[in-house]
């Protein structure tokens, strides 16, 4: 490589989080102020390379100042960015444009591409490192938190600490009003959110996907927090949670074509005021999980992934994702993290010290 300058492309895939832009920033720092590389943005996922004209964008110092602090992504983002069946329309009649995706990566002189995204987005750079060779790095972004590998992605403590304020300043109005509060929040099929935000918020009760609950098992808890003079209650409900024997609750499709999730924090707070006589209300959180400034947490941690990143692409160790483990940055394969998700254990010590501060699971 002497006498070439390096260029690394750079692209954000599936929902934003806090944090992106934070390790956006590291990677352009590194690369241009210390490697003397340029980096090359890839607009909307890899949308920016299937157009009839390339979207890209020049990551400079000044693109990215002020990064670390702003939420979203300054690349843009899509849930139906999949170059293997690329169907924008969502009408079903996909097309495989992943060899067009690498042939304008060469075009450009790119060495490699570093890709900031989930589950879904890493499955498709595995697939590309697989099917056509291309060079890929990795970092793990959701706030989910739902990544296999690593044991926490960036946006994930951004979301909770404002699922944790959310329940905190509905504490206040169930208490003056004798109610119960259920506070629906984002998670998919992992129940990591709720878990936190409902032990770091205070709740009574905690649904997520990994327990099937039994809603009589929550109202015997509000009851008994009646004849012990708590007139109030709080539950906090994952997106993905369900009623034993009973399936998850939708609203519709998403742009990706899942199904998407919604409804169980008012099914929730409907039983239990037939089946209490308290009176009961819902608030679903949604998508105000995702925006605002990250957290001092992701700012750090967005910095130190992005960092790396820079790192394995300097060794040319490719196809790697960057992880933390026991709180230190290290990397694994690509492919040892898309062959599923990651899910809440129930026999974590959160949940351990949920249960021993008498919160419920309904099970």
């Amino acid at each position: 490589m002497s006498g070439k300058k390096r260029r690394i492309a750079l692209n954000t895939g599936g929902g934003d989080c806090p944090g992106l832009n934070a390790v956006i920033r590291a990677v352009v720092k590194r690369c241009v102020l210390q490697l003397e590389w340029e980096v090359i943005g890839i607009r909307d996922s890899f949308d920016g390379l299937i157009g009839p004209r390339m979207d890209l964008l020049e990551l400079t110092p000044d693109v990215v100042a002020g990064g670390l602090t702003r939420g979203g992504t300054l690349l843009g983002s899509t849930n139906r960015g999949n170059p293997f069946d690329f169907d924008p329309t969502g009408e079903g009649k996909g097309q495989d444009l992943s060899g067009l995706v690498v042939e304008r990566l060469n075009s450009l002189g790119c060495d490699g591409l570093i890709a900031l995204g989930g589950d879904g987005t890493m499955a498709i750079c595995n697939d590309l490192s697989e099917r056509t060779g291309l060079k890929v790095i990795g970092v793990p972004k959701t706030i989910d938190n739902d990544l296999l590998g690593t044991d926490i992605t960036f946006g994930f403590n951004s979301a909770v600490e404002f699922a944790t304020l959310a329940v905190d300043r509905l504490h206040t109005t169930a208490e003056s009003h004798h109610r119960v509060m259920v506070v629906e929040v984002m998670g998919r099929d992992a129940g990591f959110i709720a878990l936190h935000a409902g032990v770091g918020g205070g709740a009574d009760a905690i649904l997520i996907p990994e327990v099937p609950f039994e809603l009589s098992k929550v109202a015997e808890k509000i009851l008994d927090r009646q004849v012990r003079g708590r007139h109030f209650s709080i539950v906090v409900v994952a997106e993905g949670a369900r009623e034993k024997g009973g399936e998850q609750i939708h609203d519709g499709l998403a742009a990706s074509g899942k199904t998407r999730l919604g409804g169980i924090g008012r099914y929730v707070a409907d039983k239990l005021h037939r089946t209490t006589g308290i009176d009961a209300r819902y608030t679903v959180l949604g998508h105000l999980q995702r925006g605002g400034i990250p957290t001092a947490f992701d700012r750090i941690l967005a910095t130190r992934l992005g960092n790396h990143a820079v790192d394995l692409a300097v060794d040319d160790m490719w196809n790697r994702l960057v992880v933390m483990r026991a709180n230190k940055i290290t990397d694994i394969p690509l492919a040892d993290a898309v062959d599923a998700t990651k899910s809440v254990s129930l026999d974590c010590d959160l949940v351990k010290a949920a249960r021993g501060v008498g919160i419920v699971f309904g099970d």
